[in-house]
């Protein structure tokens, strides 16, 4: 037996057994064990990967042009989506359907039209429709103000003169010893006739006839008839050996934007412009074809006058003293002549137009021994032989225009409905300043429509609506002038505009007769097409027709003239102007006249007022398609194929032309570009419809990682969609008007209103430059290569 002690280690032998298993399913458990964690792990990670992923590949939008991770704190936009927020998609149309009221667009023009409200003099209007919208419900609306350089009329005069002798009588004319003897064979009165069933034509404070921006100046010369004042009506003048240098100009109106008119004249060095409206431009609808003149019936009045900016529009729109950036308080003005004339211009009836054109009579050739774009005129039963002069040395005209140019403010409305998506904006806008008192075609049925418009979304806010997209609604002030009040906002919110405006949707003229007509980027073409078959058309012919029936499918090019410019041309925003036109037998429209008046819509324009209220319907439910869609209703193979059409009309055009060296032109590079981009939209426009048509599928709710990730897709296509027409951008802007930056669309150089395509190569082979056209060919062909890697998820641009 061992013995023990204190330094003995304490040692027990035991004796050991095999281990007791403490449970009977022990490998069982550890697997459950195992399992529980992974599965708790794998839903973490479920949880923490949508929002991840929201909109975590969307496209930054940013000038990088890169892919970039951001998190937004929801993976949906709202609870219901992809349903609409408070009212159903289909509550909402029908509401948008139903709320438009013909008494309340009356009763709104009545108001715009009362009284004269010229851009930069219309501040009771702008608080008007500012208090009007937050009582509808936007209660979001502000007034944004902008100090812009125009003018105002203080005198004008003009008379056809005779010289008879000499006499100490200073007159500042040509005469070389400044004094000079004439006679007045006619004084123009140059202004319109008050009528007694026209409330508004006798109005004291009613606005003198004159032209924006046309330069001050006192001048006496023979003059020239010289057409419409074309470009090429120009050319055949000098090719004829007309003396223009030194004369004034007397031109009709129409076929191109009047202030190109007066830069042609200024730029071939004559001394003044005067622009009459020739009964030519009405048609069948003239007193020579027995029909009464306003405001017995429907054919023009012969005093009216057409008002208007002589701006070079298709130089740079806005304010002319800060080009490409906002007329704010303080900020360096530029002078102004890039794109103002610097010769005097007046506007005249015909009038008064009609002893000045028969005084021409047996001076000059006559205008039918000239081209085709030559005949015509409508005062030949009149007396008028339309000779081109120049006046004989003895028949003058002394052109008196006296402005006052001055620093103003003008004042735009913004209203605001935040959307479910803060950086995907849908802006809509009509301009609210007119060159007369009345306006009620131009702009105001587009401001009534407006107001009904504001009004019925309105009623939808009330009902618990919110759009899923943020909706912006423009009252815009000084488009009149240049589409300055438009264009200045543009210019001041561009970055942000740039990150979020999808579209932008104009209203300017709502209606003027029965035609709906339309300018569109081709991407709206899908969502026009649905908002107008979805309304009644006023003038069926068969019960149920619709506007899209009735509609031609004619969609014009975007070119200027109203305030969709500064967003298409400039910003590169996907747009569209719409509103009723005249057609065929239509009363005489008296643009920009004191006869574009309330009475005159009342009577002759729209007696039920159901064109103003259809327009309305027509914007509102287009609206509602690009606001509340989950997937944007763009098409961008529309877009593609307008692209090949163009290129089209451009390889004709060079394939006739006089120059050998631009009928052997080759487009090829282009082409296979468009084709390419061709290929790419047809594949993302399927993929748009697939993801559309999935989230249109109900989804369970423990589904929820599937509305996640069919989130996630939406978004990357709205993306897309909506940085698509920017690819069509080239920051260095069109040679010699750089702030047009669009290489589809501008503004024709000289012709203003209507649209060019492609506009860098047209007017490079126009100019018989070879080197300017493969330049631009190169251009466009990145910026369509840019738009095909967009689509294709590659690297894309701003």
């Amino acid at each position: 037996m061992a013995s023990y002690n204190e330094q003995t280690p304490l040692i027990q032998v035991v004796r050991i057994a095999p281990q007791r298993q403490r449970y009977s399913h022990s490998t069982l458990r550890r697997f459950c064990t195992t399992s529980l964690g992974v599965i708790l792990i794998v839903v973490v990670a479920l949880f923490l990967i949508p929002l991840a992923w929201w909109p975590g590949s969307r496209i930054d939008g940013g000038h990088h042009g890169h892919y970039e991770h951001h998190l937004r704190p929801s993976p949906n936009p709202h609870k219901d989506w992809p349903s609409s927020d408070g009212v159903s998609y289909k509550e909402l149309q029908e509401l948008l359907l139903t709320t438009p009221n013909e008494d309340k667009a009356r009763e709104w023009s009545e108001y715009y039209t009362a009284g004269p409200h010229l851009a930069g003099k219309n501040l009771s209007q702008a608080i008007w429709t500012k208090e009007k919208w937050q009582e509808f419900g936007v209660e979001d609306s502000s007034i944004v103000a902008y100090d812009t350089y125009i003018n105002y009329p203080l005198g004008h005069r003009l008379a056809l003169l005779e010289k008879v002798g000499k006499t100490k009588e200073y007159l500042p004319a040509q005469e070389e010893d400044g004094i000079a003897d004439y006679k007045i064979n006619y004084e123009c009165i140059m202004e319109e006739d008050v009528l007694e069933e026209d409330s508004t034509t006798g109005l004291k404070d009613r606005i003198p006839t004159f032209h924006g921006y046309s330069a001050s100046g006192n001048v006496t010369a023979q003059y020239v008839y010289v057409n419409f004042g074309t470009y090429q009506d120009f050319e055949d003048l000098v090719k004829a050996n007309i003396s223009l240098e030194g004369n004034i100009a007397i031109v009709k109106y129409g076929r191109i934007f009047r202030g190109l008119k007066v830069k042609r004249a200024q730029e071939l060095g004559m001394a003044g412009m005067v622009i009459y409206t020739d009964p030519q431009e009405d048609g069948e609808m003239t007193e020579e074809n027995g029909y009464k003149p306003y405001p017995d019936g429907p054919a023009r009045n012969p005093s009216s006058v057409q008002r208007g900016s002589t701006q070079f529009l298709s130089i740079a729109p806005g304010d002319p003293t800060t080009p490409g950036y906002p007329s704010k308080p303080g900020v360096p003005r530029e002078d102004p002549k890039h794109s103002t004339p610097s010769i005097p211009s007046v506007p005249i009836s015909y009038l008064d137009a009609l002893p000045i054109l028969k005084a021409l009579n047996g001076h000059g050739p006559k205008a039918s021994d000239f081209n085709k774009f030559w005949q015509g005129g409508g005062l030949g039963y009149k007396g008028v032989e339309y000779n081109i002069g120049p006046s004989p040395s003895d028949i003058v005209l002394n052109l008196v225009n006296e402005q006052e140019y001055v620093t103003t403010p003008l004042w735009n409305v913004i209203g605001i409905i935040n959307g479910s998506l803060s950086d995907e904006v849908i802006v809509l806008g009509n301009h609210r300043d007119a060159w007369i008192a009345g306006g009620a075609v131009d702009p105001n049925s587009g401001s009534a429509a407006l107001n009904e418009l504001v009004r019925s979304f309105g009623i939808a806010l009330q009902k618990g609506w919110k759009p899923l997209r943020t909706i912006v609604f423009a009252s815009w002030d000084g488009e009149e002038y240049g589409l300055i009040g438009s264009t200045e906002w543009v210019e001041e919110y561009i970055p942000w505009l740039s990150k979020a405006a999808v579209a932008y949707l104009n209203v300017d003229v709502g209606t003027r007769g029965p035609a709906f007509a339309c300018a569109a980027s081709p991407l709206l073409k899908k969502g026009i097409h649905e908002a107008t078959s979805l309304v009644q058309s006023p003038n069926q012919t068969i019960k149920g027709q619709t506007v899209f029936d009735l509609w031609d499918k004619s969609i014009r090019t975007m070119g200027s003239g109203s305030d969709f410019t500064a967003f298409q041309d400039y910003a590169g925003i996907p747009s569209i102007d719409l509103g009723f036109g005249s057609s065929a037998g239509s009363p005489v429209y008296h643009y920009h006249s004191n006869y574009d008046s309330f009475d005159w819509m009342d009577k002759f324009g729209d007696a039920t007022w159901q064109y103003h209220t259809t327009i309305t319907k027509v914007w509102a439910l287009l609206a509602a398609n690009l606001a509340e869609t989950p997937v944007i209703q763009f098409n961008t193979t529309d877009y593609a194929q307008s692209l090949a059409a163009y290129l089209e009309s451009v390889q004709n055009k060079a394939a006739a032309s006089a120059d050998p060296h631009m009928r052997s032109l080759s487009f090829a590079a282009l082409s296979n570009a468009i084709t390419r981009l061709q290929a790419a939209t047809l594949a993302f426009d399927a993929h748009a419809s697939s993801v559309a048509s999935s989230l249109a599928k109900p989804i369970p709710w423990w589904s929820w990682w599937r509305r996640s990730a069919l989130h996630r897709q939406a978004g990357i296509v709205n993306d897309k969609y909506k940085y698509f027409e920017r690819q069509f951008l080239h920051a260095e802007g069109l040679d010699g008007r750089n702030w047009f930056k669009h290489v589809v669309f501008a503004p024709g150089i000289w012709t203003g209103y209507s649209g060019a395509v492609f506009p860098g190569l047209v007017e490079s082979i126009e100019a018989g430059d070879k080197m300017g056209v493969r330049r631009w060919s190169g251009i466009i062909e990145g910026n369509v290569e840019s738009a095909t890697g967009l689509l294709k998820g590659k690297k894309w641009r701003l």
